[in-house]
Parts: C-alpha cells; structure tokens; sequence
C-alpha cells in the first residue's frame, strides 16, 4: 500500500496547528478583554462541549467501522468485494471526518445521528441481504453498536418529540428512497429538501425539529465576540480536519489500487502474468525432470531392441534348427537314393548276357526270390525317404512359392516382350512387303512405257 511521506505530513500539521495556536491565542486575549453575557457564554461553552463530543464520536466511528471492513476484505472472493469494502471504509470516515468539522454543532450531531442511521440500513438492506450473505455480518453488528452512541449526541439537545419525529423522518426517507445506497453524503438538510419543510409558520416553532436548521448558536453573543468564536471554531475545525487528511488519503490510494485491479485491462494482464508463470512453472518442472525422462526413454528404447533382437534370435535359431533338418533329411535321402542305385546296380547285373558265347554255363547265378524280396524292401525304403523329403519341401513352400511367383513374373514379362518383338516384326514385314510391291508396280509401268516407246518408234 502506497503511503504519503511522514516528514511532509508531520511539517504541514506542525505548520497548521501552530497557525491555529497562534489564532485560538490572540483570540482568547481579545475575548477576555471584551465585555460578554453570562448566559450566551454558558451557551457558547455547551456548544464547543457538543462539538468536541461529535468529533471524538467521529474519530470513534471512523475506526470502529474499518476493523470489521478490513476483515471483510480480507475474506472477500473478488477483487470486486475489496473494492466495495475500501469504498465503504473511505465514505464512511471521509463523510465521519466532514461533519464534525461543520459550523453548526446542533446541526453536526443531527448529521452524524442520520449517518449512523442510515448506513445501518444499507447494510441490513443491501451487505446482508443481497450482497455477501453472513460475510458482511460483522459489518453490520458494528454499525447497529455505533447507532444509540450516535442518537446519544443528541440527549439533551432534542426534546423527546423531536427525537421521535426524527426517527419518524429517517424512516420514511429511507421507505420512500430504497434503492439508495449511497448515503453518506446524506445529511439533515437534505430531509428537509427531500420531504418538504412544514406549512406556514411550523417551521419556527420551538417544538419542531426544523427549526434547528436555521439556529446560530452564536446569535446572542457580542459582534466582536461572536466573530472571534466563529474565528477559533474555524481553526478548530481546519485543524482537526487537517490532522485526518493523511488517513483519507492513505485510502484513498488504497482504494486507486483496488480500482486498477478490477479494470478489464488490469484482469487480463494478470492472467497473461498467471499463464506466463505457470508456463515458467512447468518449464522449471520439466528441466528438473528432463535427466530422468531422458534416461528412462533411453533405457526403454535399448529393453526394446533388446527384447526385439532377442526375438529376431530366437526365430532365427528355429529356422537354423529347421534348415538344419532338412539338409539331414536330404543327406539321407541322398544316401538311400545311392543304396538303392546299388542295389538296382546289383539287380540289373544279374540280366546281364555273359560277355562271350563261349561262357561256360555253370558259372551263371542261380535265380534267387530273397534278392527280389531284398531289392522291394529297399525301393519301400526309398518311397519313404522321398516322402520325408516332400515334407520337408512343403514345409518350405513360402519360399519356393516366393520363387515360383518370381519366376512367373519374370517368364510373363519375356513372353509380353516377345509379342511385342513378334507385332514389331510383323509390322515391319508388312511395310517391307507394300514397299515392295509398290516398288515393283512403278517398275513394271516404266518398263511398259518404254515397250510401248520402243514399238512407237
């Protein structure tokens, strides 16, 4: 909160009451060589005792009010609550402050009793009944203390009449006008415009209440006299104002800078600022985090292709293992194929002719069943072997159907570029074909016309 400068403010009150000292002493001096009236002296005295009274009451109200007000802010939700609150604290006193420094003590207490009044029914009406609910309560409570210390400034001064018909006055005032909530600029005076003064003579009565409005509390006194006391009033008043300026003041800074955070312009600038901090915020979060993050991602994305390259071993170890029994089944099915050549070797040999005629025929084998019998086993043997070869060929299929597919584009495009070789072929046949023909049709007109040339001549 922004404060005034307490040299400065400490020089213009010391300036300011010595001013008034020096006026309240030549005043004395002059009034008590002035000859005066016992009874307008009483009166004179009672009256400066009423004008102490309200400004102490003043002083009293101005800061009873802000302490409940100041917790009201605190407590408040919006900066639109601190705002209403700060205005409250400012009129309140500010309006405090303005009365008991009027010129009319009768009148200053009558304003200060409307005050009170008034401001207590704002807060029933509007604070707790539309407004803030029980947060404005204690506000409230305050005001509803500070009303009968109010009304007692006017014991004394007001007969019971006239404290009646000033009751019956603010009631209806405030029945006929209740959509107004600023009220602290409301005084007596104001009544008397706002419902009309009494007909006729009423006015002046002594019984009625308006007919304070017009009093001077100074009237019976001496002209010299009078006009040093209205002299040392004024200085009293100025200087008592004068001492509570700084305090208005300081509010009313205050109440600049709730102003300023309630303006549009003001809100987004302290969003912008609210989203650049948490932008900075998480910036901060995750340069603290980010060794961490990198580290996990990176030992995640070696897990990963470690997991993946042991996966790829593992299907590479399984065809390993297949390719490895199939070339077993091969080698031997390459083995029975060589034991049955053999033995087909051995079974053929024995229709051999003998190499001469002249072989003796004892010498020739005897036919034998069990080498049939042999050779069938042998040849089952061998079916067997082939069909463990078809299945380790078919369980190898994909790929030999990948080749199969491969070499079947491979032949369709020779057999496309072949047709198409073929119809270029032909084509140029053809043209040879008319060429020739056409050459051979202008030959044979040539050799006409030189016929026909020749028999002419």
């Amino acid at each position: 909160m922004l404060r005034i400068g307490s040299f400065g403010r400490n020089l213009a009150l010391t300036i300011v009451v010595a001013a008034g000292g020096m006026t309240l002493g030549a005043c004395t001096t002059i009034q008590n060589m002035m000859p005066g009236n016992e009874a307008a002296e009483a009166r004179a005295i009672e009256l400066q005792e009423l004008q102490l009274k309200v400004m102490r009451f003043a002083d009293e109200y101005s800061g009873r009010v802000q302490e409940p007000v100041l917790r009201f802010q605190r407590d408040a939700h919006t900066p639109e609550e601190r705002l209403a609150g700060q205005n409250w604290r400012l009129q309140q006193a500010t309006s405090a402050y303005t009365i008991a420094s009027g010129p009319n003590p009768v009148t200053n207490a009558l304003d200060m009793v409307v005050l009170a009044t008034l401001s207590r029914m704002v807060l029933q009406d509007s604070w707790v009944k539309n407004l803030y609910g029980e947060r404005a309560a204690s506000v409230r409570e305050v005001h509803e203390r500070l009303e009968p210390q109010a009304w007692a400034l006017v014991d004394g001064i007001l007969t019971a009449d006239q404290i009646q018909q000033l009751h019956t006055i603010i009631d209806t005032w405030r029945a006929d006008h209740p959509q107004v909530y600023a009220v602290t600029y409301i005084h007596f005076r104001d009544f008397a415009r706002s419902i009309g003064k009494p007909a006729g003579g009423e006015e002046h009565t002594s019984g009625n209440l308006f007919s304070l409005l017009g009093l001077d509390p100074l009237s019976t006194l001496d002209p010299a006299v009078r006009e040093i006391s209205q002299t040392r009033q004024l200085a009293e008043r100025t200087i008592y104002y004068v001492q509570r300026v700084p305090n208005l003041l300081d509010m009313q800074v205050e109440r600049l800078t709730y102003q300023l955070a309630v303006m549009p312009e003001t809100k987004d600038l302290l969003q912008n600022t609210d989203r650049i901090s948490l932008a900075a915020q998480s910036a901060g979060k995750l340069a603290d985090t980010l060794p961490q993050v990198l580290s996990s991602e990176r030992q995640a994305a070696i897990d990963q292709f470690m997991a993946a390259l042991s996966g790829q071993q593992t299907q590479m170890r399984e065809l390993a293992g297949e390719l490895k029994g199939t070339l077993e089944a091969g080698q031997a099915t390459s083995d029975s194929l060589n034991a049955t050549i053999r033995s087909l070797d051995t079974f053929m040999s024995r229709f051999d002719k003998p190499a001469t005629a002249t072989a003796p025929a004892a010498t020739a084998h005897p036919f034998d069943i069990n080498d049939y019998a042999t050779a069938a086993r042998e040849l089952a043997g061998t079916a067997r072997d082939l069909q463990s070869l078809i299945a380790q060929l078919d369980s190898s299929s994909n790929g030999v159907e990948k080749l199969t597919v491969h070499a079947a584009e491979n032949l369709r495009v020779v057999v496309d570029h072949a047709f198409w070789r073929g119809v270029q072929l032909i084509l140029v046949l053809i043209t040879a074909i008319l060429v020739a023909a056409l050459l051979y049709r202008l030959a044979l007109r040539r050799l006409m016309q030189a016929h026909e040339n020749g028999r002419a001549a």
